[in-house]
């Protein structure tokens, strides 16, 4: 199909044409040098977006590889070959229950009298689990798919609305959802001290219909539901930072920057107190609490999975259904009137909170953030829990432990491409050498070959963009192309050693154009 000759093609012809194809909606332009014969090409990247609304292609392909890393590590019956290393231990990233990680400044790790205590038994240096004999002599090696949530800020409606806004308590759950990632942190710490084994995971988070964050997890091997229900019931996150209730200084009276002071003051020329001035009042008051205490909710679903199952199957594309998706679409493109108000509530608490010692939103609670400097604005603080499409959640989406399959990202996705490449060469289609156009090939003098400029959208007119656009639309459907008819003409995947762990996605084979590196 020739598609350069199609001038009548609209953007949004385009736009359509390039997502049926796969390709990537907003190509990034770059400019290929190769330093030995001099000749220069133009390069269209994929933009890698996570977003479907930003790039329906490129987020599909994310959200297929984490369903292939998913899958592959959740029922291993061998350890992986990284689960000797020695940095993997039970106190991986942890902290103390009184410490704030953020000013490393130690406080009393005596459990909070509010809490249950958590279990203890011994500990086994496995990462797999247990197996399970019936009766009959067949064994199970079964895990766990565990969904933990945040407490309840109110009653809510079907459509995830509060029943009652004025009484709906928006503010913590603003909290919670900024300092969701350390309970869950918190959570899984207390987890792998419980469980008698070095416990792996494959998690997401993602928002309930009230907008509240929940996490989804994989869990390798078989905990006992009641030890999972007692250590949520025990785990908690305590925010040591300065009180942050009352605002003190409104839009009309914000401190600013004093040049002379390199501080800031307010409009009565008093300096603000430093970040770390505000910690040592804290630390030197007695009676001084915690700014904020992040729980779990009660609600907590546990199911057992076992390997090679239906169950297990839609379990992994239930855990990554909507990780092409922000907070803040949560409700789809038909969101009620009353669902935009509770979802513009919740981001006007999450835009004026602090998310973290250097936010700027500090100013207005009477404290200089952490390095401050001149220029900082309440509201301006660039982290992105702030925005409106996170609702407070600024971390991560996908978290995986280090031992789920001993593998990172790229080696999952280099397995993609050596099972495209098998197919294609098998099938007697050329494949060319990445290393030909390889950011990381080098010349005989050991310097890198290639050089690869970014090429200013600024300076880029609509014909550069629309053909660079109709490329990548032609290049995706002539590999598909060639993909299909190799399949069509040599045995099945089954025969050439396709690896049990990589089975293809949605019932689809393996998408050449994903396992794509750099193109020259």
């Amino acid at each position: 199909m020739n598609l350069g000759m199609r001038a009548d093609l609209t953007p949004e012809m385009l736009h359509e044409l390039a997502v049926e194809a796969g390709a990537c909606v907003r190509p990034l332009l770059t400019r290929v040098t190769d330093t030995e014969t001099g000749k220069q090409a133009q390069v269209a990247l994929p933009c890698g977006s996570t977003r479907e609304s930003k790039c329906p292609s490129c987020a599909t392909k994310a959200r297929k590889l984490r369903m292939q890393q998913c899958r592959e590590g959740w029922h291993l019956d061998e350890e992986p070959d990284s689960a000797a290393d020695p940095d993997d231990k039970i106190e991986d990233n942890a902290t103390d229950e009184g410490t704030d990680s953020d000013t490393r400044r130690v406080r009393s790790t005596r459990r909070r009298q509010d809490s249950p205590n958590l279990p203890r038994v011994p500990m086994e240096a496995s990462t797999v689990g247990r197996t399970f004999t019936t009766p009959a002599g067949k064994t199970y090696r079964p895990s766990l798919f565990v969904t933990v949530t945040l407490p309840s800020y109110g009653p809510v409606t079907a459509e995830g609305v509060p029943r009652s806004p004025k009484t709906y308590d928006y503010r913590r759950a603003a909290l919670d959802a900024i300092h969701f990632p350390k309970v869950v942190d918190r959570w899984w710490q207390n987890l792998r001290r419980c469980a008698g084994y070095r416990v792996q995971y494959f998690a997401t988070v993602e928002a309930q219909k009230r907008l509240a964050p929940h996490l989804h997890a994989g869990i390798r091997g078989a905990i006992p539901r009641e030890l999972l229900r007692q250590v949520t019931a025990a785990t908690y996150h305590q925010v040591w930072w300065p009180e942050h209730d009352e605002i003190v200084y409104d839009s009309q009276h914000l401190p600013f920057w004093d040049e002379v002071a390199e501080s800031y003051v307010d409009l009565a020329g008093m300096v603000l107190p430093t970040w770390e001035e505000a910690l040592d009042e804290l630390d030197a008051d007695p009676e001084a609490r915690p700014a904020h205490v992040v729980r779990l909710g009660k609600q907590l679903d546990i199911q057992g999975i076992i390997a090679e199952s239906g169950d297990a199957d839609r379990t992994v594309a239930y855990l990554c259904k909507y990780l092409t998706k922000s907070v803040a679409e949560t409700y789809g493109d038909q969101e009620t009137r009353a669902q935009r108000r509770h979802l513009e509530r919740l981001h006007e608490e999450v835009r004026w909170l602090p998310c973290s010692p250097d936010c700027t939103n500090w100013l207005r609670y009477g404290v200089q953030p952490r390095n401050a400097h001149a220029g900082m604005t309440p509201g301006g603080c660039p982290k992105k829990g702030h925005a409106r499409e996170n609702l407070g959640l600024g971390g991560r989406r996908v978290l995986v432990s280090r031992n789920w399959t001993g593998k990172t990202l790229a080696h999952h996705r280099a397995d993609r491409t050596a099972v495209v490449r098998e197919v294609l060469t098998a099938a007697g289609v050329e494949v060319p050498e990445v290393e030909r156009c390889s950011a990381r090939a080098t010349r005989a003098d050991g310097l890198p070959r290639f050089q690869w400029e970014r090429i200013d959208a600024s300076s880029q007119d609509f014909v550069t963009r629309r053909q660079a656009l109709l490329a990548s639309i032609e290049e995706r459907l002539r590999w598909r192309g060639q993909y299909e008819r190799a399949k069509q003409i040599r045995e099945p995947v089954s025969q050439i050693g396709f690896s049990p762990h990589l089975p293809p996605v949605e019932g689809r084979s393996p998408d050449p154009t994903t396992e794509r590196e750099q193109p020259c």
